[in-house]
């Protein structure tokens, strides 16, 4: 065994305490299928969040580990359950009307809003694809749609109508008085408005499919099989497990009571339910959970827009069962906590890395480039600095850099982009600096003196010194650094919290700091 399957068969790490799950499922070899299967669900009802893509994520990092822990195959399937009825128009699409037309159709059948596919299912299977590819994950899609019609389920809808009575069994203690007498696990497509049907329904023969059923007072027997209905949701997820082979897919905390019910149609279906967990949830700003049809919290696009993928995923990695708030004042903290990781990766001993964010976002493969400046202070060098352009940000990076040539700083010229676009959007209309007070202005009347008094090229150790040497003179009166610190900030930046002092007057340069002394004082 080699010394990393060593260290990952005892990993604390989540991914490895997954796939230890798998490996213990089939600890006698592969499956008759050859291969491990993972699977994710999509409901394509609205547009894809960031949610959806954490999903994705986790499931490939449990994947991944369980190939360090073991040789057989495995496959991910990334799947849209797009033969779903329309059951609301959601709040963040256009054609609102267009769309309320539609109620009850598949989506796969609701015209796309857009304009842009061939229905709303196909414009929201595109979007998710595009961000997949564009992460480089590795997948097969798949439709609902097209798995129900083309015969795949087939064999699986029949086992459901021959096990009619145990899933009704399961499912009728689940559900309230009156939503009992009207539920069925089966939900005809009607052949006169092509809604999804929400009617009970009577098992004419299992064999071939076919069930009874009344459709606007007409009595009507039609086969399910081949597009002629779709199963109730927590049936349509067990008939898929079976159909599939699925062994691994996880789900939201609010998902717990649908694996338990399905988990047992899967056992009544002959099958054996996968493997997995339930991760908490992302919220808002408002501590809401994130919804595709409300569109709140962020976007995939959004977090791309200011930050990059490597912090989405190491934000979707820490504490999956632990809710956390997604919103634009996370991105930043992320991006960086990424960098401090990393670059504490190559140092680490192998037991060391395996619990590492970043071996499990990079699967091993970390790359070494170093990031020479943090981009929080970036940011603060972006916002004293006005209107300015990348190339002027450069210029000013050359004070604390010796070799500050985005050829060799890609990663650094990438945060650029990133630390502008942020700073444009969501720092500058925040930033308002204020006049310090009596003490405050001879504590930076002082502060300039000293900086005076370095040379040009002081490194920013030996201004962070001086800095702190400001905060102790007690005629300043500070109760704490922390409230020197705070006044700096809120007086030079503009902002209540921070970077290192030391490091930002390095970068920004002791003249160009000098100058916002100076206009705080003027103020």
């Amino acid at each position: 065994m080699s010394d990393l399957r060593a260290a990952a068969m005892e990993s604390k790490a989540w991914p490895f305490e997954e796939a230890r799950k798998l490996l213990k499922r089939y600890a006698k070899g592969a499956p008759e299928k050859g291969h491990v299967l993972f699977e994710t669900g999509y409901g394509p009802s609205g547009l894809p969040h960031i949610g959806t893509f954490n999903e994705v994520l986790r499931t490939t990092m449990v994947r991944q580990a369980f190939e360090a822990l073991s040789d057989i195959p495995t496959r991910l399937i990334a799947f849209s359950d797009d033969m779903d009825g329309l059951r609301k128009v959601p709040d963040n699409v256009p054609n609102k009307d267009m769309l309320a037309e539609h109620l009850g159709k598949p989506l796969t059948k609701v015209p796309d809003p857009f304009g842009k596919f061939e229905s709303f299912a196909h414009h929201n299977n595109a979007m998710l694809r595009d961000f997949l590819d564009r992460y480089g994950f590795e997948y097969e899609f798949l439709s609902a749609t097209e798995c129900y019609l083309s015969g795949r389920f087939d064999n699986a809808l029949k086992l459901v109508l021959k096990h009619y009575d145990d899933i009704i069994g399961i499912m009728l203690p689940t559900l309230r008085k009156e939503r009992q007498a009207t539920y069925s696990p089966v939900l005809p497509i009607s052949p006169k408005s092509g809604i999804v049907l929400q009617v009970p329904v009577t098992v004419v023969d299992a064999e071939q499919g076919l069930v009874r059923f009344e459709d606007e007072g007409e009595v009507i027997e039609q086969s399910i099989l081949s597009g002629g209905a779709k199963l109730q949701w927590k049936v349509d997820w067990a008939m898929r497990w079976v159909a599939l082979g699925v062994d691994y897919e996880m789900s939201g905390k609010d998902l717990i009571d649908s694996v338990t019910q399905s988990s047992k149609i899967t056992r009544a279906l002959g099958a054996r339910p996968p493997e997995g967990f339930n991760y908490e949830m992302f919220l808002d700003e408002k501590g809401e959970k994130i919804s595709k049809s409300k569109g709140n919290g962020l976007s995939m696009e959004q977090w791309l827009t200011y930050g990059p993928e490597e912090s989405l995923a190491f934000y979707a990695y820490r504490e999956p069962k632990k809710a956390k708030s997604l919103h634009m004042g996370v991105i930043p903290r992320a991006v960086d906590e990424y960098w401090q990781f990393r670059t504490n990766w190559k140092d680490q001993a192998i037991k060391e890395r395996l619990g590492n964010p970043v071996h499990h976002i990079h699967n091993g493969a970390v790359p070494e480039e170093k990031l020479p400046v943090t981009f929080g202070l970036l940011l603060n060098l972006v916002g004293v600095m006005g209107e300015a352009g990348k190339d002027q940000v450069w210029g000013y990076l050359a004070n604390y850099i010796d070799d500050a040539d985005p050829a060799k700083h890609r990663e650094l010229d990438r945060l650029i982009d990133y630390a502008l676009a942020y700073h444009r959007d969501f720092v500058a209309p925040t930033l308002k600096r204020r006049a310090p007070t009596e003490n405050e202005a001879k504590a930076l009347a002082d502060l300039d003196a000293r900086l005076a008094a370095l040379p040009a090229d002081a490194d920013a150790e030996t201004i962070q010194n001086e800095v702190y040497a400001v905060g102790k003179v007690e005629d300043y009166a500070f109760a704490s650094l922390r409230d020197w610190f705070k006044a700096l900030y809120e007086t030079l930046l503009g902002a209540e919290q921070g970077p290192r002092m030391g490091s930002f007057i390095a970068l920004y340069g002791i003249d160009n700091s000098r100058k916002l002394i100076a206009e705080a004082l003027a103020a």
